[in-house]
């Protein structure tokens, strides 16, 4: 296939896009070359940020920084609350939720990058959804990429406010560093380009990194842990296979999911990399750093503080490892959710100047929508953190209630739609395409009953007191 007929097939894709119109496939061709690290002309046609276009040139992500930013995404709050969700599981199931999510999340990102790149003009997981089901499916799918990022990142101004109160020893209302935490946020994530703040996933990732290691070595140095009675005999709390009611099962099951399906935040920064076709390579290093540290980090925890453990973690090992951990880590805790907030708005920002001049041009108008975007999603997340203080809760909601059909289900069916002839193929395929349509299942499933147990457990402790209520200066950060 030559470069010109790729170039008018993926222009014809996109315009039917724009129209609301049934897009069918477009694999690009392997014969398109790639000339030192610059797609041509066939490639560039699939791309909606051009090289060259206006003023702003956003392909400038190699595949290493691509690859940090993943880890940035997945990596800072899941590792702050599995600990706390073995506790509910115990330690051989809650392993094996963390082995076993982390690979079907692998899975998944992997199939929403190749189902992105053989698709013209996808920018996000909603441009894939209309591939697969129209308009009325685009927009559903658009929300839910919206409130799923509004709820994680309302769980990083949450935890910032936590390291926040504890640097300070509770000086003022939780919810007044919540409004500080805010503030740093919208500020990073206005910065307008993936290669921007790819620089700051590299200090964000090895703060929050440092700050768990401190936090492991911590725990392992006490005779008991730091929340237990330090007299007389105590329960630690550990069990190889633990005793939980569905409500607590299944939400502890929702968070340690949530811990690592972010995956469909990955998709808008292919657009701003310099060789989308490198995607793959940036999703195996990421998962394989983020899956061993997951596994040993938790079950060291849990090992050592049992039923003790906090949640965020950083505050089990005594105050003073507390304080220096945090320290340590509000930078990470603080980027996190600057990146939950830029791919939600950028998200919002393409839909909304995705046929203007302004898109690539440094404009008024350009910077405007840029800057409404990233402001309006931070004050969603506030307003979510401030109403369901308690970290777990926040995570397992995303979990159950958004990452289930967005990260699991919907990547299920992008696979399906690709490889319809797999369903009367040689028994391999045959295996793998009803594997998927399992995969789907298990993704309702986990809407349902996770969305459930969540909402049953924020019930209860609002009835109990654990939470004081929306917007009160009670301090959460220590409730699992």
């Amino acid at each position: 296939m030559s470069v010109d007929r790729v170039s008018s097939r993926s222009s014809s894709t996109m315009q039917k896009a724009d129209k609301g119109e049934s897009i069918t496939p477009a694999p690009l061709s392997s014969s398109v070359s790639v000339d030192d690290g610059k797609l041509e002309k066939g490639d560039d046609a699939f791309e909606i940020f051009k090289k060259g276009d206006g003023n702003v040139d956003f392909r400038t992500v190699g595949w290493i920084h691509a690859s940090v930013i993943f880890l940035k995404v997945i990596f800072a709050t899941g590792v702050l609350t599995i600990p706390s969700a073995m506790f509910v599981l115990g330690a051989l199931p809650g392993a094996i939720n963390v082995l076993g999510w982390q690979f079907l999340n692998t899975y998944c990102a992997i199939i929403q990058g190749n189902f992105r790149n053989s698709h013209a003009g996808c920018h996000s997981i909603a441009d894939m959804a209309e591939v697969v089901g129209g308009l009325w499916l685009k927009e559903v799918v658009g929300v839910f990429f919206l409130v799923t990022y509004a709820i994680v990142g309302a769980s990083g101004i949450f935890g910032s406010s936590v390291g926040l109160n504890a640097l300070s020893s509770h000086a003022i209302c939780t919810n007044y560093f919540m409004v500080v935490a805010t503030i740093a946020v919208f500020i990073l994530a206005s910065a307008r380009k993936f290669e921007k703040i790819a620089w700051l996933t590299w200090a964000g990732f090895l703060s929050v990194y440092i700050a768990v290691f401190v936090v492991v070595v911590g725990v392992t140095t006490r005779d008991r842990p730091a929340a237990a009675p330090q007299d007389g005999e105590f329960e630690l709390g550990y069990h190889v296979i633990g005793n939980p009611t569905f409500v607590t099962g299944i939400t502890s099951v929702a968070t340690i999911f949530c811990s690592g399906a972010g995956t469909s935040a990955f998709l808008p920064v292919i657009s701003e990399m310099r060789k989308p076709r490198d995607y793959n390579k940036a999703v195996y290093l990421c998962m394989a750093i983020v899956t061993a540290s997951y596994l040993t980090f938790s079950l060291v925890v849990y090992r050592w503080c049992g039923q003790w453990v906090a949640s965020p973690s950083l505050g089990s090992a005594g105050d003073t490892i507390k304080k220096v951990a945090y320290g340590i880590g509000l930078t990470g805790l603080l980027v996190s959710a600057c990146l939950y907030i830029h791919v939600a708005a950028k998200y919002l920002f393409v839909r909304i100047l995705r046929n203007s001049e302004h898109l690539q041009k440094n404009s008024v108008v350009h910077w405007t929508v840029w800057l409404g975007c990233t402001f309006s999603m931070s004050v969603i997340s506030f307003l979510l953190a401030s109403g369901i203080p308690i970290f777990n809760y926040l995570l397992a909601l995303a979990g159950s209630l958004t990452f289930a059909p967005l990260a699991l289900g919907l990547p299920g069916y992008l696979w399906i739609f690709d490889h319809q002839h797999y369903r009367t193929g040689n028994w391999w395929q045959i295996t793998s395409y009803w594997l998927n349509w399992l995969m789907i299942l298990l993704a309702v499933f986990l809407t349902i009953g996770g969305t459930y147990g969540v909402v049953q457990n924020i019930i209860d402790a609002y009835a109990s007191g654990l939470i004081g209520g929306a917007f009160s200066c009670a301090d959460n950060s220590n409730s699992s």
